[in-house]
């Protein structure tokens, strides 16, 4: 969800999948050798964590005699077909890093992944979060959740401070703050619309009062609403008046190329997640980041706030084919433990999906309670991501074609609309 964290891509099994098979890295799970003790693989799209999960395993190894866990990352916008090869074969991991939530269901219905029930108690867990690790159909478990994701606006607190802008607690302090960037030769808002999976994020992150929030998703899961409805529409719009205050030729810019803008000190704002957090600091260690919650554009519905959306992603499973089930669930059990939480939190610099784990950097615990005090879901993708087309693929590519100037906010909303509406049913 790095994503990079999360890509938020469709995990795909089947004959497309096979066809990569010879793509797929080769077999180095399982047993080692009589006598050399076992070694587990963990596979990833989180390269940048290498060496945070590094780290972490060698806390596991530590108290687990003989036991050897090998973190494999690869490339984000291979992995699901990666994984989906490896599963289906002999050759895949020990202990997958699993999508969430609608992503996670082929993986499910392909038999790849052992069932947790009663091995794992996520009982004391947010519901939010263990939805996203449950097969949809038969409701059991089949992963531990590793992050509560959340969406962001970072800022650049030197860049505020030097243009005198303090931090915005209403529409017209915000659109004021990016006016008085802008004269001062700054990019307020550092998007790179060229990755359309990113835009549904921008989004929440910048449209997510406008259109209601919490509110607003359970008035379309029953049906009461649609993405036709007028707020939604007008948050979708929101993202076309700030276009100018974006990169200039914004769908030509990358999201790698954005997170350097903001480094480099060039833009004052990111709009991101709170997976981006450990990759910014990396970018600038000496930058003071600050967070802020983007305040109800105007003729948001009455009663809107300031929020920050969240969802779970990431999660790790067992891999029903591993030679080492036995060592696999035990590693993955702990994964469902204070200590690893903390050790997330920690290395990884994640919001722990583990309850009651507390933050050193004060960025993340500021994205934490801003969630805990304001939180709404990440709609299109926990709740529009069961079917095909799904609603953030739906709505990246709408928004890009909107900055290319080929579709307005109306079109956009109303071809999500009728795309979910071709497998989503309200609940009545």
């Amino acid at each position: 969800m790095t994503p990079r964290s999360w890509k938020h891509l469709a995990v795909t099994i089947g004959a497309g999948a096979l066809a990569l098979t010879a793509c797929a890295p080769s077999s180095d799970t399982g047993t080692s050798g009589e006598g050399d003790g076992t070694t587990l693989t963990v596979w990833s799209w989180r390269v940048e964590d290498q060496a945070a999960y590094d780290k972490i395993f060698d806390v596991y190894e530590s108290k687990h005699e003989g036991v050897t866990v090998e973190f494999k990352p690869f490339k984000a916008t291979e992995y699901n077909k990666i994984l989906a090869t490896g599963l289906a074969g002999s050759d895949g991991p020990d202990i997958p890093q699993v999508r969430s939530y609608g992503q996670l269901q082929a993986t499910v219905a392909s038999g790849a992944l052992l069932p947790l029930d009663g091995q794992v108690d996520l009982s004391s867990w947010d519901e939010n979060v263990v939805a996203s690790a449950k097969g949809k159909e038969d409701g059991k478990i089949y992963s531990v959740p590793l992050a509560r994701q959340a969406t962001v606006l970072f800022y650049n607190k030197k860049l505020f401070a030097d243009n005198g802008i303090d931090v915005p607690t209403t529409w017209d302090d915000f659109i004021k703050a990016n006016d008085t960037l802008l004269g001062a030769g700054v990019t307020p808002l550092a998007v790179g619309a060229k990755d359309d999976w990113t835009l549904p994020i921008v989004h929440e992150v910048l449209g997510g009062a406008r259109f209601g929030g919490a509110a607003f998703q359970e008035a379309v899961l029953t049906g009461e609403k649609d993405f036709t409805d007028p707020d939604w529409v007008a948050s979708v719009e929101v993202l076309k008046s700030l276009e100018k205050y974006m990169p200039k030729n914004v769908t030509g810019v990358a999201v790698t190329d954005a997170m350097t803008l903001f480094t480099a000190g060039r833009a004052a704002m990111y709009p991101g997640g709170s997976y981006d957090l450990a990759t910014l600091q990396k970018g600038n260690p000496e930058m003071e980041i600050g967070v802020l919650q983007v305040p109800p554009a105007t003729g948001a519905p009455a009663g809107s706030e300031a929020t920050t959306a969240g969802w779970a992603d990431g999660n790790f499973a067992v891999n029903s084919k591993s030679p080492d089930k036995e060592a696999a669930l035990e590693l993955v059990k702990w994964m469902a433990t204070p200590e690893f939480g903390q050790l997330v939190a920690d290395e990884v610099k994640q919001i722990s999906a583990v309850p009651g784990v507390t933050y050193a950097d004060p960025v993340l615990e500021e994205i934490s309670a801003n969630y805990d005090s304001n939180g709404s879901p990440y709609l299109l993708l926990t709740d529009f991501r069961y079917g095909t087309p799904t609603g953030t693929e739906l709505l990246g590519k709408g928004v890009q074609e909107m900055f290319l100037g080929s579709k307005d906010a109306k079109t956009v909303s109303s071809d999500l609309d009728t795309g979910v509406k071709t497998w989503f049913k309200p609940v009545s």
